[in-house]
């Protein structure tokens, strides 16, 4: 059989049934797969085979010999059904000229220029890319220019977090009271605001009164 020239990326999905293989374009993997293609010697094999699991003895023997008739004729038989599959395939990809490569219509092949997309690229297509990742880095140097924390004290956020001392929620600032289960706040760290723990009136530093409800401050 002549050689034949396609896409070096095949693979072959023959069984003792028949013939059947699948192509992939060169440069993106997209691929295409032949029909398959019944072996006559596989069938029958596959004849003798369950008839010698049927009646045993000398037939069961004859089914073992066709299996091996048929592995001594795979190899013409592969390659005729290997070449009708390229003939079937070789129309769904294009041979670009300049670099030998087998690609998809599809995804890798500029046709204006009858080559494929690493030898010719497609200007509107790298266009519109390189289009998005600039507006991407202009959109990113605009952010990078706006102050994100102003007015954030950083040096005592972390302080600056209250937390309700019954269950440990966190207090939204100057609360009186938690949020989630009705407590009455007291104070978030110990340099942070404190609260009456009976009418949640907040304390002034250093009370030891409370000057809503006269409440003994706790120390």
């Amino acid at each position: 059989m002549a050689a034949q020239s396609f896409t070096r990326n095949n693979r072959d999905h023959s069984n003792d049934q028949g013939y059947q293989f699948e192509f992939f374009c060169d440069h993106c993997g997209n691929g295409h797969r032949s029909a398959f293609k019944t072996s006559g010697i596989g069938l029958a094999a596959s004849v003798l085979r369950a008839a010698g699991s049927i009646f045993g003895g000398a037939v069961s023997d004859a089914g073992w010999g066709a299996s091996h008739l048929k592995d001594a004729f795979r190899g013409p038989a592969w390659d005729a059904a290997f070449k009708d599959a390229i003939e079937e395939c070789r129309p769904k990809f294009r041979h670009c000229t300049l670099c030998g490569v087998w690609v998809c219509p599809e995804a890798c092949w500029n046709a204006d220029r009858g080559l494929c997309e690493r030898c010719a690229p497609n200007l509107a297509e790298h266009a519109a890319a390189m289009q998005a990742q600039v507006a991407v880095e202009q959109a990113r140097q605009k952010i990078e220019a706006v102050d994100q924390t102003r007015g954030a004290d950083i040096a005592n956020a972390e302080r600056s977090v209250s937390r309700c001392t019954k269950c440990n929620a966190t207090l939204g600032p100057n609360a009186r009271f938690c949020a989630e289960c009705g407590f009455a706040a007291t104070s978030a760290t110990a340099a942070g605001p404190k609260f009456c723990s009976g009418c949640g009136e907040g304390l002034a530093p250093g009370a030891k009164f409370c000057a809503g409800c006269g409440a003994a401050v706790a120390r």
